[in-house]
């Protein structure tokens, strides 16, 4: 890992990311960009600093996250949910998102050794029965959602994730599918 180069493989490593066009700089942020930032820590990043051009598109994909994946009543476990998106990820190819995800997934699961083999291996990978029907749902929708049938939804159903659970596993994974394409065309991961 030589800083400042991109990474060829996935990993759990926390990575940077490199925008393509300019950001907008943190000294240059108004009370309109932070509002559409929502957490003002977000400032610090060059790829939320550049979607801050557009602030109340931020605003409004940043709230969407956050109710994704920190909403406390949601159905699917934080660690399933960040599991979806790792897996979503990993199908697209993005790196840097599969980077995040898959440490939350390790964090939350403590799963960290399934994770990895789902980074290395990648999204066909033997996870168990119940996280191999959330990754085949979550690749499912990603590749493209009529893809995603009735047969997905019995085997999540057989894997005991009620309509609430299987909401938040598709809002999870449908996220970052539009995420991933968003962050690969805007730049790349950095060591």
């Amino acid at each position: 890992m030589v800083p400042g180069t991109a990474p060829v493989v996935f990993t759990q490593a926390e990575l940077d990311w490199q925008p393509w066009l300019a950001p907008l700089e943190e000294a240059a942020l108004t009370h309109r960009h932070y509002d559409g930032l929502v957490d003002a820590v977000r400032a610090k990043s060059p790829y939320f600093r550049l979607l801050a051009r557009d602030p109340d598109t931020l605003g409004a994909r940043t709230r969407t996250d956050k109710d994704i994946f920190y909403n406390p009543e949601a159905g699917l476990p934080r660690a399933e949910r960040e599991l979806a998106a790792a897996a979503t990820s990993r199908h697209n190819g993005c790196i840097y998102c599969a980077s995040v995800h898959a440490r939350f997934a390790s964090h939350f699961a403590r799963r960290r050794e399934d994770v990895q083999r789902l980074l290395d291996e990648g999204v066909h990978a033997d996870l168990g029965a119940r996280w191999n029907v959330i990754v085949d749902a979550s690749v499912a929708l990603t590749d493209t959602p009529s893809r995603f049938n009735a047969s997905h939804v019995a085997a999540l159903r057989a894997q005991e994730l009620d309509a609430q659970a299987a909401a938040d596993l598709l809002h999870a994974a449908a996220f970052f599918n539009w995420a991933n394409r968003l962050m690969l065309s805007l730049g790349e991961p950095r060591y």
